[in-house]
C-alpha cells in the first residue's frame, strides 16, 4: 500500500518546519528501511507577514491565509495536513472545517503520550499567545483531561521573547537556555509532573537534561503521530 502524501503548513519558522521535514524522513527510513522517504508537500509561509498579524491581533486575516494554503495542499493531493506550529492552531477549527482531508491537531498526540505514561498535571511553555489563550490549554484539558499550569507572567514574556526575537532568528543562546531552565524549574515547584515545549522552536533550545520531570516536545510527536497516519502498521 502506497503511503499517505502528508500536507505541511510550515514556515512559521522555517527553522521548526526542517525539523518537521528531518523527523519525517527519518522516521520513514526506520520504519520501511533501505531508500524510503516521507511523500510529503510542505507549503512555507513567508514568517515576517505571519508574524505581524499575529502582534497585530489580526487573527482574521490569519486564518484566510492559513485556509488559503490548506487548500492548497489539499489540491497538491495532501491526504491530511499538518500545522507545523502551536500557534496557529488557534484557527485549526476554521482551516479544518474549510478542507476535506483531516488535520492532524498537534495538541492530540502530545496529550496522548502524556496519559500514555500515567501523568496529569503539566506546565505548558509556547509564545504568550499558547500560554494565555484558550485554544490550546482548552483543548489539553477538555479533550483529554490534563491539567495545565502556565508560568507566571514575567516567565511568560521572557519565554514569549526568546522565542520571537532568538528561536525563529536560529540563535540558541547559552543564557537564554539557563533561564528556561529556571523557568521548568518554577513550574515544577508549583506541581508540574512534565512539562509540554509548546512551541516547535523551543526544541532547538531545551533538551531533557534541563528538566527534572519530562519534557514532552511537540515537534517530534506532531511528525511521528503524522508518519503513523500515512504509513501505518507497514
Amino acid at each position: 500500500m502506497a503511503q499517505k502524501v502528508i500536507g505541511l503548513l510550515g514556515g512559521m519558522s522555517w527553522e521548526s518546519s526542517a525539523e518537521y521535514y528531518r523527523i519525517i524522513n527519518e522516521q520513514v527510513r526506520d520504519r520501511l528501511g533501505g531508500l524510503h522517504s516521507a511523500r510529503c508537500l510542505m507549503w512555507s509561509f513567508d514568517f515576517a507577514g505571519i508574524e505581524a498579524l499575529q502582534h497585530a491581533g489580526r487573527w482574521a486575516d490569519a486564518t484566510a491565509e492559513m485556509i488559503a494554503a490548506a487548500q492548497r495542499l489539499e489540491r497538491g493531493g495532501a491526504d491530511f495536513v499538518l500545522i507545523c506550529t502551536n500557534t496557529m492552531h488557534r484557527m485549526a477549527e476554521e482551516v479544518q472545517a474549510a478542507i476535506g482531508i483531516p488535520l492532524l491537531h498537534i495538541a492530540d498526540p502530545t496529550a496522548e503520550r502524556i496519559r500514555a505514561a500515567g501523568l496529569r498535571r503539566v506546565g505548558l511553555l509556547g509564545t504568550a499567545f499558547t500560554m494565555e489563550q484558550d485554544f490550546y490549554k482548552g483543548r489539553l484539558v477538555e479533550r483529554h483531561g490534563l491539567e495545565v499550569l502556565v508560568p507566571e507572567a514575567e516567565d511568560r514574556a521572557l519565554v514569549h521573547r526568546v522565542i520571537y526575537e532568538e528561536l525563529v532568528q536560529g540563535r540558541a543562546e547559552p543564557a537564554s537556555r539557563e533561564a528556561y531552565r529556571a523557568v521548568i524549574a518554577r513550574l515544577v515547584a508549583r506541581g508540574a509532573e512534565a512539562v509540554i515545549l509548546g512551541c516547535t522552536e523551543i526544541m532547538l533550545l531545551v533538551r531533557p537534561e534541563d528538566s527534572a520531570v519530562p519534557l514532552f516536545d511537540t515537534t517530534a510527536l506532531h511528525a511521528e503521530a503524522a508518519v503513523e497516519r500515512a504509513i501505518g502498521g507497514a
